[in-house]
């Protein structure tokens, strides 16, 4: 990601954010990590970690979390 489209946070900004895992981990290296970045919610595989990251807006965020996807 080299480009910043004004919802994607630039690449530097995803290499210096706080990725943290969830304490739910296995530690068997299969892992997903979060972090904030510029007000949104950035999610990337930990074995793969200069690859790419899902963003989400924080409600988007919010609403996996809580099971809130609705049924068509």
């Amino acid at each position: 990601m080299s480009a910043h489209d004004g919802r994607t946070p630039a690449r530097a900004a995803l290499d210096g954010a706080d990725w943290r895992r969830s304490s739910r981990s296995s530690g068997n290296g299969a892992c997903v990590e979060v972090a904030a970045v510029a007000g949104l919610v950035a999610v990337r595989d930990s074995k793969v970690a200069q690859g790419p990251a899902l963003v989400f807006a924080p409600h988007e965020w919010r609403a996996f979390l809580g099971g809130g996807l609705r049924r068509c």
